[in-house]
């Protein structure tokens, strides 16, 4: 069965002028859920709003930067939400559930699972997620920064086909339309790197209440392609788009899943850990790993930075401090400082007791770059 993503941003969520709800919107979003879903499509929702709409209800007119005022904002607002959407789902008989994730939700590979497993039976009773960041507990360095990498992180989860990005404008531009009347339309995006190539211009978000732009949609797409997820930035005053999108119509900007596709856990690796430290390696453990496919060795390390255990995700960078893979350690932090430079068979003596042969096995590494 296939599966499908949509998230909407709060600019599409709430009027431009007044901040509240724009209920004509949601309610076209939930009739093409709803009929999405008669289709025979499992259909996740992944919902932004709180703050703007905790904004709202306490007559703030900016959103404010200070964390714990922001995370308050965010536990008045979601509760709005949720209501607004079950009323609504309800009156046309659909079952909806709430699903807030945090990153370190999902940077354990046994919750990731878990999550995994959630959304698989969600599907099979028939009921639609809808997913937000947990604002209220969200740590600042271990949160997804915007809905639209969650939504990209989510696609991946569920191994979803679709991930449409409803937003403000109705597609990609080489530059801000809003800004430049000869800001081109890209309809299609083979390669990401293509849009360097066309110079595109990416700004922020000009709502005052998102907290993503153009570029964190773009990053957003990079993170569903690898995956093997087809993602569509679309109009989102216009959720029926999505039915004609779906039926072969050229609207909005779509990119193409990319050919060389990122296994589960690699993707987990690369896209949801926060790397714990970097390890700096020297030319040839550099030109073995990005060549060659091989597992980084000890001997490749000239410099440990940071403190980590065994299993936490490491950037590995060359000699000048560019990062060129992600991956996980089979040595603290600790054990590398004493081993770095070594030869695998005298890792043992060194330490001890028996360690892996490896520092990072090639099944738990990366290349980023």
């Amino acid at each position: 069965m296939n599966t499908i993503v949509i998230k909407i941003g709060t600019s599409s969520l709430t009027n431009s002028e007044t901040g509240n709800l724009a209920l004509s919107t949601i309610s076209s979003l939930i009739e093409t859920i709803i009929n999405l879903r008669q289709q025979g499509y499992q259909v996740v929702l992944v919902s932004s709003g709180a703050v703007g709409v905790g904004c709202d209800i306490l007559g703030l007119t900016k959103k404010p930067r200070n964390i714990s005022m922001k995370q308050a904002i965010a536990a008045v607002g979601q509760g709005q939400i949720m209501r607004v959407y079950n009323d609504l789902f309800s009156s046309l008989q659909q079952t909806v559930a709430q699903i807030l994730l945090t990153k370190s939700d999902l940077s354990r590979r046994s919750s990731y699972v878990n999550a995994y497993n959630t959304f698989q039976q969600l599907f099979r009773l028939g009921v639609v997620p809808i997913v937000n960041e947990n604002d209220t507990t969200a740590v600042e360095e271990l949160n997804f920064g915007d809905n639209d990498t969650l939504s990209a992180l989510v696609a991946s989860l569920v191994e979803a086909d679709w991930l449409f990005i409803l937003t403000d404008v109705d597609r990609l531009y080489s530059a801000d339309p809003r800004k430049n009347p000869d800001a081109l339309p890209i309809t299609l995006v083979g390669e990401i790197e293509q849009l360097k190539e066309l110079k595109v211009q990416v700004g922020e978000s000009v709502s005052g209440r998102g907290t993503g732009g153009m570029v964190t949609k773009i990053e957003a797409a990079k993170i569903a392609t690898s995956a093997g997820v087809r993602t569509v930035i679309t109009d989102g005053k216009v959720p029926t788009n999505i039915q004609k999108i779906l039926n072969g119509e050229s609207i909005g900007t779509q990119f193409e899943p990319q050919p060389e596709q990122v296994n589960g856990r690699k993707h987990w690796i690369a896209n949801v850990l926060v790397p714990a430290g970097q390890l700096y390696l020297d030319q040839g453990a550099v030109k073995a790993i990005s060549e060659y496919g091989k597992s980084l060795l000890a001997a490749g390390i000239i410099q440990v930075e940071g403190e980590f255990n065994s299993s936490d995700a490491v950037k590995l960078c060359n000699e000048k401090g560019q990062e060129i893979a992600r991956g996980l350690v089979n040595y603290s932090s600790i054990e590398l400082q004493k081993i770095l430079g070594c030869r695998s068979e005298n890792i043992s003596d060194i330490l001890g007791y028996v360690g892996a042969e490896t520092v990072v096995h090639r099944n738990n590494l990366l290349l980023t770059n």
